[in-house]
């Protein structure tokens, strides 16, 4: 009688680890499935990577925001399509807002963007203007060109292609041209022209 009384006691313990027998029997299965797919499902290297456009979009503004909740950056458009082969976003219509944490703002617009760089560089193609408003340090600036590359996270406007840069009444011709929309700076070179107009109130004499 004490045999089977020992028995019964036993085998009621052993009951209770048969949830966790269970759940490491199950756990165990999971992880060898888990370890197994590659194998199961081998990656096809020569699979060719997609190039029609994977998406489009229509009439489009995208917005970023900086820890304050003051607006960094502003993406406009009339179409955009995706080219995942080249992971580029090439945008009818373009037009940009940007400011930086010293709050220099600058606008861009052109008949075509093509953006790249996870979006920080957008190259703006055909009928090009880009205004840098006037702060306490800089008056305002605007150029217009046929192409110039827009890198927004290094605040600069470059162009390989000429560039007519006026600066209050002030105009200059370059056949290139290095922009930083923070300090108001910019670098010309090849053939540089200028037109400098005098100051109100002032006259220059002819030489």
């Amino acid at each position: 009688m004490n045999a089977w009384v020992r028995f019964r006691r036993s085998l009621d313990r052993l009951t209770l680890y048969v949830p966790l027998i269970i759940m490491a029997t199950l756990a165990l299965g999971s992880w060898w499935l888990v370890r197994s797919m590659p194998d199961l499902l081998p990656a096809d290297p020569d699979r060719p990577v997609r190039t029609d456009p994977d998406y489009q979009l229509q009439n489009f503004t995208v917005k970023n925001f900086d820890g304050s909740g003051q607006l960094t950056r502003q993406i406009s458009g009339e179409a955009a399509t995706h080219l995942p082969q080249a992971n580029e976003l090439h945008i009818q219509r373009i037009r940009i807002f940007a400011q930086n944490e010293q709050g220099s703002q600058l606008n861009a617009e052109a008949d075509q963007g093509i953006s790249s760089d996870n979006d920080n560089r957008f190259t703006l193609i055909g009928n090009v203007r880009a205004v840098r408003q006037a702060d306490a340090h800089t008056p305002l600036t605007r150029l217009q060109g046929e192409r110039l590359t827009a890198i927004l996270n290094e605040d600069r406007l470059v162009s390989s292609l000429p560039v007519v840069i006026t600066r209050q009444r002030d105009v200059f011709t370059s056949e290139t041209l290095d922009f930083n929309t923070r300090s108001g700076q910019y670098l010309m070179q090849g053939r540089v022209k200028a037109t400098l107009m005098p100051t109100a109130g002032k006259h220059t004499s002819p030489k």
